[in-house]
């Protein structure tokens, strides 16, 4: 009978390439989770936590007392704003002097429009100013440009109107099915980015025009871009948000440059 023959096993060694391809792949992996979570939006970081800054430092509300027995009506007493009479023409002035002051370089280079009459001033922003393309977070340009709007804003009771407008190009996202949300998000993100620098919230309104407000010629890149916009709207008092504002002049024509009612209304401001 034959003798089977004993193959001698040979000892392999190179078993340590697995175990070491192993770790590099964890390795990677664990570089990329890292790179992941430090690469979040600033435009939302802060917002955040502007966010809960401001909750947290709300002061504590006081409970009213129930009165007992007879009230005695209190007398009316003019306060400082009744005096100062915030919402009149000076106010107007005043705002218009001061964006103009604040904002001259981004005005001379037609990304920042200021105009108005005697009832209402517009500061008009180009959406490239404050937001991506097709997104209605801020960038980090923005947080600095509606800051110092709100420090000038900030003083006086005028009605603020935020408006956003787009151009007639589509969208179709999750978030954004058309240009009425987009423009609507991008002018609520103005109002809250306003009211967390300090402007009265009972002051604001976001409206959102979507593509249907032109103000140039959607043919062009050019007319696109002047299109894509924001507009402050301050008023002098309540009965004129909804009458004359900026709206009906930058809806005006159809496809024409907004433009104040006249040439003597524009002087004054």
């Amino acid at each position: 009978m034959a003798r089977r023959r004993s193959y001698e096993e040979h000892e392999n060694h190179e078993r340590w390439l697995v175990s070491y391809a192993d770790f590099i792949t964890l390795l990677f992996a664990f570089f990329v989770v890292m790179y992941s979570i430090s690469s979040i939006n600033e435009g939302k970081y802060k917002i955040l936590s502007e966010s809960l800054t401001g909750v947290f430092n709300q002061p504590d509300r006081s409970v009213q007392p129930i009165p007992v027995g007879e009230e005695r009506p209190r007398t009316s007493e003019p306060d400082n704003t009744e005096m100062d009479d915030p919402s009149s023409d000076s106010s107007l002035q005043s705002i218009a002097n001061s964006v103009r002051e604040a904002f001259g370089e981004l005005i001379g280079s037609d990304q920042l429009i200021v105009r108005g009459n005697e009832t209402w001033i517009e500061i008009e922003l180009s959406s490239s100013l404050l937001f991506p393309s097709g997104d209605a977070i801020p960038n980090n340009e923005a947080f600095a440009i509606i800051e110092k709007v709100a420090k000038i804003l900030a003083p006086y009771q005028n009605p603020i109107r935020v408006e956003g407008f787009t151009d007639n190009l589509p969208i179709q996202t999750a978030q954004y099915p058309t240009n009425w949300e987009l423009s609507s998000a991008r002018a609520a993100s103005i109002v809250r980015m306003l009211a967390m620098d300090g402007v009265d919230p009972t002051r604001l309104a976001a409206v959102g025009y979507g593509e249907f407000q032109p103000v140039a010629d959607n043919a062009t890149a050019e007319g696109r871009a002047r299109n894509r916009r924001v507009v402050l709207v301050i008023s002098r008092n309540l009965d004129t948000r909804q009458g004359e504002s900026g709206v009906a002049p930058s809806s005006a024509g159809g496809g024409t440059q907004s433009a104040p009612t006249s040439a003597s209304e524009e002087s004054q401001l």
